[in-house]
């Protein structure tokens, strides 16, 4: 029997064999159990049962395996403590110096609304953490690899003769960092199980498990490192997208990706087209049209200068006929949830611009409710927002002048535009089109002049959404000037009454909502 042992029990075999195989040219026995043992068998590998060590079987459908001394005991004794050592001798413990381990595929198994909760505690792993955690916490005696990642490096350095205690740190870190990322799933799962939307009760203690998914050259400047990171147990949205042509992706290229995606996946119904595209987070151009092309070419015409370099997405699958009217402009970034064939030839002749396919993100989708932003000390959380469909019905008719169906259309339409519009928000729109856009101005009658600005002659006849109330009645003045006729706001300023006189005095109609949407 040998002297010392590597544990190995994964759920994710890549390149398993070929480090079992280094591990006995290093002299280690190889202790393991279940479907893992099985493929090391297969593959060659003589493997001894865990249940030969411990003496007791596997039970409980195997839910017990390696919960026993035996086995803990092998990976959890000092060897720089004699007593310890006395202990593995006295009980006949064999000495685990390896652990080999990752986690049942919970993440990947499980989805909210789709997995019963009896067959996603089946997929809960309780012994396989336990060994990660006590090698990991013994590990300046154990070596503990939880990433198939890490197999060739490990291997060579044990080869050589050991692996130094940096590295045995590294490791440890990986594998509580894979502990707690699975653990977080976990209560992810459980938590919107009982929430529903994930929020309604707010855990008292909250853990997150992200995964790197890649790292771009920089963050938002050359000096500032950066990760992308996917969410555990989530498939969607822009970090997991597929990027079908074009060079990698930069870290704005995926915040601002994200921001044009998420406007065309919330803003119109599966039966129109919308075409939302971004600069800086911002829509510079949005249109919910019948046709693509049509809805292409409107979004264009909202600010076609903001729209060089920028980033557009799309509702639906992409066609050939909008990837040749989109020819000649430059874009960053095309999002959609999928391409024809003939557009993704078109599109392949753009030398730099990336195209991603990305998968819709669902109500089932895990944390999707809840939206999380770090600040100095911790972090902020709170629910998505959303522009609900019957905020249309609570429109709230505040003027003299009663808005025709069409001045209802377009404040409809911009009330939801405003909504993806940095705080102090203003949309201008007209003919289910955005044309005016001001955002992130500190005073909001500055955000109106920057979107009549940019509406030009358009702004005539269009109607203006405010994402929070007007103060004073200087915003809506400046907005009739340059033609608009229609005006939504959520009301609730102390100056209401003013500003409801101004409307009235300028001609204009106006409704309250009575709900806020600040993006900040």
């Amino acid at each position: 029997m040998s002297n010392r042992y590597a544990l190995i029990s994964v759920s994710d075999r890549r390149g398993v064999i070929d480090f079992a195989r280094v591990l006995v040219g290093c002299g280690f026995g190889i202790l393991s159990t279940g479907g893992t043992a099985a493929a090391l068998r297969d593959g060659g590998v003589s493997v001894t049962e865990v249940a030969d060590v411990t003496g007791a079987p596997e039970i409980l459908d195997g839910r017990v395996k390696t919960l026993h001394p035996s086995i803990h005991g092998g990976i959890l004794a000092r060897r720089d403590v004699q007593e310890h050592a006395d202990t593995l001798n006295r009980m006949g413990i064999p000495s685990i110096d390896v652990v080999v381990n990752n986690l049942y595929p919970f993440t990947s198994q499980v989805r909210q609304g789709e997995t019963t909760l009896e067959d996603a505690v089946e997929l809960i792993d309780i012994g396989g953490p336990a060994m990660t955690r006590a090698a990991a916490k013994n590990h300046q005696h154990v070596v503990v690899v939880v990433d198939p990642g890490d197999y060739e490096r490990v291997g060579r350095m044990l080869a050589a003769g050991d692996v130094p205690l940096i590295e045995r740190t590294r490791l440890a870190l990986k594998a509580f960092q894979h502990v707690a990322r699975y653990d977080a799933a976990i209560s992810d799962y459980l938590h919107a199980g009982l929430s529903g939307d994930g929020m309604s009760g707010l855990p008292s203690e909250l853990a997150i498990g992200y995964q790197l998914v890649t790292q771009p050259r920089y963050g938002e400047n050359p000096h500032q490192p950066a990760g992308v990171y996917a969410k555990t147990g989530d498939n969607a949205g822009i970090v997991n997208a597929e990027l079908l042509h074009g060079i990698d992706m930069s870290y704005l290229n995926f915040y601002d990706a994200d921001a044009a995606w998420s406007v065309a996946q919330g803003f119109g119904d599966d039966d129109a087209h919308v075409v939302a595209i971004v600069k800086h987070a911002n829509p510079c151009g949005l249109a919910l049209r019948a046709s693509q092309p049509e809805a292409w070419s409107a979004a264009l015409a909202g600010d076609p200068v903001s729209a060089f370099g920028g980033i557009v997405a799309f509702n639906n699958e992409l066609h050939a006929h909008t990837a040749s009217e989109m020819q000649g402009l430059l874009l960053d970034v095309i999002v959609a949830p999928s391409y024809s064939d003939a557009a993704l030839e078109i599109l392949r002749k753009r030398r730099r611009t990336r195209v991603l396919k990305v998968r819709a993100t669902t109500a089932a989708s895990v944390g999707v409710g809840m939206e999380v932003r770090t600040v100095s000390g911790g972090a902020l959380v709170q629910a998505r927002d959303i522009v609900k469909p019957d905020e249309r019905a609570g429109f709230k008719v505040v003027t003299k002048a009663v808005p025709t169906a069409q001045q209802l259309d377009d404040m409809w339409f911009a009330w939801r535009a405003c909504r993806f519009v940095r705080s102090n928000g203003i949309a201008l729109a007209k003919g289910n089109a955005l044309v005016g856009m001001g955002a992130g101005q500190p005073n909001r009658v500055t955000s109106v002049e920057l979107a009549c600005r940019v509406a030009g002659d358009a702004a005539r006849g269009s109607a203006m959404a405010s994402d929070a109330f007007f103060p004073f009645p200087d915003g809506i003045a400046h907005a009739a000037a340059s033609g608009v006729t229609s005006v939504v706001q959520p009301g609730g300023s102390v100056n209401d009454n003013a500003v409801i006189a101004a409307a009235d005095e300028l001609g204009l109609t106006m409704v309250f909502t009575g709900t806020r949407h600040f993006y900040h």
